[in-house]
Formats: structure tokens, C-alpha cells, sequence
């Protein structure tokens, strides 16, 4: 789980980075858009009850929404209440989404989107035209964090009310002893384990079929291929000392693939074709319980293994035979020996 978790996050924060390098910096900020609003209405107001927030005022529901679901996701964030009506939040460096030196390359209009994507639409479908979120500060400006709090006002608010910037003003110091908690109970570590791993996938499971809706199927397959190429290459090495692979063969990447499946929570097998291998994954859980997806979704998708396998032996080749999202029973991969070239 934790090797499919790093190869989600990775792929997410590359894709970003690929928009905003070979398209424009516009083209990612509207990409991230809608990734949030559709996570938005796919999670927020279904997660309230699982997460404990029944019950609390709004302003301060939406800051441990956000505390705790990206907390179950190991993000670093800080949850400060002032009143039933003002409620903090503040994301602490180093970003989860962008890591490392990545955040360098990520331009403070992509940051905004996500916050019109998500958080300006909070009040929205809380039923709550009073409520609104004030940034006060953006990693990606150079402060010292993403911070901001919801506020419900005395009055109903405009549509462009619904998200204000006010650089400067601070939040105040984070007590984790005042902060929500989830209940202990219903949250043994196998569930935070596998949430943390479901977080990661869920950006790319709500990421890929959006980026076809913006770009179309041709250009979404080719920017999630390059993106999944690059990532799986530079990721190979910790996957496959994760996964406990040895060696460059083609059974060895077998079996790299069915333990990133296995991480994945799915069902796969491999066995020996000749001198190839042939890996057989029956089912998707990436893409389950979505509608039939754009033969993009999945070329975008393979990239991350063509990448792994770049870097396994840059003289295998990885063939689809079967295709579970063409109606397939399954997917089916041949790894084999490319012939040499005199």
C-alpha cells in the first residue's frame, strides 16, 4: 500500500507539473479546478458523518473537515476555532502536494484554483449562504503555509464573496489538544493505512478522466503518459526495493506488477509465456464504480508502468493484450525481450 500510495502522489504532482510545463500555467489551474469541485461534491457533505462532524456549528464542521481528512492522508495541517462563527486552517510546509522542490514549479494561480474548486464551495452545499473562506496566506506566494479561515457572516454573501484573499493577517497558534480527533474506535491503523493509500489514488482516480474532459482524449493521453514515463522511471528504484523485486527479468517486473496491484487492492496473477511473462489483473478498483471511461483514461494510466519497466530493463517491452476497460475480462500485459537491434 504505502509503494502504490508513493507512485499515486508522485503521478499527481507530476501531472500538474507536465500542464504547467508543456501546456500553460492557466491549463493546470483549470485542470485543478476540477478535480476539486468534482472531489467536492463526491466527498464533502458523504464524509461529515464518518468523520464526527455532525453537529457543529459550519464554520467550524468545514475546518476539521479539512484537518481531519487530510490528516487521515498524513498532510501536516493545523486546526485553530476562535468562535462557532470563525474557524482556521493552516497547512504547515512541507506541502504534501507539491513535495519537495516540486513546489517551485507550481504558479500561485494553480494553488487558488484548488481553493475555488473545494473550499468556496463549502457554504454552497452546507446550505449556508453566510459562509465564505479568507486566504491569508499561499505557500506557493512564499509565506508560511496555506492558511485561511471559514467564516459565516451576519448577511448572505455574493458569489465572489464566497473566497477572499487577505495576505497579512495570521492565524493563531495551533493547539493539538483543542483539536478535533477522529473516533479511535471506528480508525484502527489498518483503516488509516489503507486511507492514507486511498487518498493518494483518489486525486488520480478524479484527475485523469477530467484531464480528458479539458483536453480531449488524444492530448490527455499523451500529457498522462509523458507524466506517468517520467514518474515511473524515477520512482522505480524505491518501488521495486518496496515491493522486494531482485533482478531485471521479465518475471521480475511480473511480479513487481502484481504486488503494485495487490497495493493497489486488487486481484492479480503472472505466469510464464515461453521466454516473456504474461501478468493478468481481473479487476480496476482505481476506476471502480465510475462509468465507462475514454480509452485515454487507461493509455494515460499505463504510462507509470512503461516508465517502471524503463528503468527494470530498457530492453523489455510491456504489450497490452486484453483490456478490462474495453470490455476485456481483464487486463493482460506480455513482458518480453525486445529483438536486438544490429
Amino acid at each position: 500500500m504505502q509503494a502504490a500510495a508513493r507512485l499515486y502522489h508522485a503521478y499527481f504532482t507530476g501531472l500538474m507539473l507536465t500542464l504547467v510545463s508543456r501546456r500553460s500555467g492557466a491549463d493546470a489551474a483549470e485542470w485543478i479546478f476540477r478535480v476539486f469541485r468534482h472531489q467536492h461534491h463526491e466527498k464533502f457533505l458523504s464524509s461529515f458523518e464518518k468523520l464526527g462532524l455532525k453537529g457543529m456549528p459550519d464554520a467550524v464542521a468545514c475546518a476539521a473537515y479539512h484537518y481531519l481528512s487530510n490528516s487521515v492522508g498524513g498532510v501536516r495541517v493545523e486546526f485553530m476555532r476562535e468562535s462557532d462563527k470563525k474557524a482556521w486552517v493552516h497547512f504547515v510546509p512541507p506541502r504534501w502536494i507539491y513535495p519537495g522542490a516540486a513546489i517551485c514549479g507550481i504558479p500561485s494561480e494553480v494553488s487558488r484554483a484548488f481553493l475555488r474548486g473545494w473550499y468556496a464551495q463549502n457554504g454552497v452545499s452546507l446550505g449556508n449562504p453566510r459562509l465564505g473562506f479568507v486566504c491569508t496566506a499561499q505557500t506557493t506566494d512564499g509565506q508560511h503555509g496555506l492558511a485561511g479561515y471559514f467564516w459565516e457572516r451576519d448577511h448572505d454573501i455574493a458569489p465572489e464573496e464566497r473566497l477572499i484573499f487577505r495576505p497579512g493577517e495570521m492565524a493563531p497558534p495551533f493547539d493539538p489538544a483543542a483539536a478535533p480527533r477522529l473516533p479511535a474506535a471506528d480508525w484502527p491503523p489498518e483503516r488509516l493505512a489503507k486511507a492514507e493509500r486511498n487518498y493518494c489514488m483518489e486525486y488520480v482516480r478524479s484527475g485523469l478522466p477530467r484531464l480528458v474532459e479539458q483536453l480531449g482524449p488524444a492530448e490527455a493521453a499523451h500529457i498522462g503518459r509523458v507524466t506517468g514515463r517520467l514518474v515511473g522511471a524515477q520512482l522505480y528504484q524505491d518501488t521495486a526495493t518496496a515491493l522486494g523485486v531482485i533482478g531485471d527479468s521479465p518475471d521480475a517486473f511480473a511480479d513487481l506488477m502484481v504486488g503494485l496491484a495487490e497495493g493497489e487492492g486488487d486481484t492479480a496473477d503472472c505466469y510464464a509465456s515461453g521466454s516473456a511473462a504474461l501478468v493478468r489483473r481481473t479487476s480496476w478498483r482505481l476506476m471502480r464504480g465510475l462509468p465507462p471511461q475514454s480509452p485515454a483514461v487507461f493509455e494515460a494510466w499505463n504510462g507509470l508502468l512503461e516508465g517502471l519497466l524503463s528503468v527494470h530493463n530498457r530492453f523489455l517491452v510491456l504489450e497490452t493484450v486484453e483490456r478490462l476497460d474495453l470490455g476485456d475480462p481483464s487486463f493482460t500485459w506480455r513482458i518480453r525481450r525486445a529483438p536486438v537491434r544490429a
